[in-house]
């Protein structure tokens, strides 16, 4: 008797699970010492409160995502898309202005960030059509669609602004159609049209030249666009290899900007150390090769595309915010997955956690099977 498409036929991957544990964990940690100072007469600060309620309701999500059948996925997948470019729209038009960004919608008391949204469900909308061809995408035309799917979310991105998840989404965009065997000359006049997009938005934006310049040569603007990248290798130096310990860092207390979201690794350095560092890069390899390894065993197109997606989800926007808090890239307000505060980012991240889960439970290949179709999988980029 065969089993149901909702039956889980393997336990979940230990090490994803037990990664991500370590990561939500931290997080919770990290942001209840760095929002400690923002409310000095409660026991309790609420960021915490609401980082713990949405690590609970993540955990829920990310368990329904891994029952939730993967060719369900596919279905939802034009659907999610579609529903994401609309809210997006909504929040151009009547989104919370933050910090003078637009970026978020209210509902019922509850603030969500739709491009979170956005860059999960396009990518399981190009995975869902990259499965269609098994010979991948051969000419400009077939690739057109795929490239309009990464397009549309990206420009409603860019005018919240929201510069660093409209780039993101096109890397991951471009990472999943190389994986998908797209010819690399296929993809260098996106890749050029999209630095030239970006060339002209910063053109157009004064501060994100500001911010260019302070990458360039922080120290020489430590007082201005410089600040925040200086503040963060102070936290780094002070941090040394043990830390200053959990809860004692001085970087928090109004001298980095965003400590508990966008430079919360800078906190975890300052407190735990190089060993807290380590703990955190660590943890994401894990989850990068856990992906990986899931991926490699999937039965199908989709499963393998998907798996992929989500993994990049997961991993390259947290290698991109350790290379901002360490000045290796100009800041980008990009989150940490599992650590930043932020309620949108971790549900998403848990839902993607979940989708990988549900592929390696259920659409794990046995050895023998993996070694047969190994050829096949080569000839994607023939």
């Amino acid at each position: 008797m065969s089993a149901s498409p909702s039956t889980l036929r393997a336990a979940p991957d230990g090490g994803l699970l037990a990664a991500a544990g370590i990561l939500a964990a931290l997080g919770l940690l990290m942001v209840y010492s760095s929002t400690a100072p923002l409310h000095l007469g409660r026991a309790i600060p609420p960021h915490f409160l609401r980082q713990l309620g949405a690590v609970a309701l993540g955990v829920a999500v990310a368990g329904i995502a891994m029952r939730v059948p993967l060719a369900a996925w596919r279905r939802l997948a034009r659907p999610l898309w579609l529903v994401s470019l609309l809210l997006l729209v909504v929040t151009l038009v009547a989104g919370v202005r933050v910090n003078g960004a637009r970026r978020w919608l209210a509902l019922g008391g509850f603030s969500f960030q739709p491009g979170e949204l956005a860059k999960l469900a396009t990518l399981l909308l190009m995975a869902a059509m990259l499965a269609d061809r098994p010979h991948g995408r051969r000419s400009p035309r077939e690739l057109l669609p795929v490239l309009a799917v990464a397009a549309l979310p990206a420009l409603l991105l860019l005018p919240q602004p929201d510069t660093g998840n409209a780039v993101l989404l096109l890397v991951l965009a471009g990472l999943l159609l190389f994986v998908a065997g797209t010819p690399l000359h296929l993809l260098v006049a996106p890749a050029l049209l999209g630095a030239g997009a970006l060339v002209g938005a910063l053109v157009l934006r004064p501060y994100a030249w500001a911010r260019l310049r302070g990458f360039w040569d922080p120290w020489a603007t430590a007082n201005a666009e410089g600040f925040q990248i200086v503040q963060s290798f102070v936290a780094f130096g002070r941090g040394g290899a043990l830390g200053v310990g959990l809860g004692d860092g001085r970087q928090k207390l109004f001298y980095l900007p965003e400590a508990h979201t966008d430079f919360v690794l800078s906190v975890v350095a300052e407190e735990l150390g190089l060993v807290g560092v380590a703990l955190v890069l660590g943890a994401f390899a894990a989850v990068w090769l856990a992906g990986c390894r899931i991926a490699f065993r999937a039965r199908d197109r989709f499963a393998l595309l998907t798996a992929f997606a989500m993994t990049t989800l997961l991993a390259i926007p947290a290698a991109l915010n350790a290379a901002v808090a360490m000045g290796l890239v100009p800041p980008k307000g990009l989150a940490l997955p599992f650590l930043s505060y932020g309620r949108s980012s971790l549900l998403v991240c848990f839902a993607a956690l979940g989708l990988l889960l549900g592929i390696g439970c259920r659409e794990a290949a046995p050895k023998a099977r993996r070694v047969a179709r190994a050829e096949p999988r080569r000839s994607w980029r023939s």
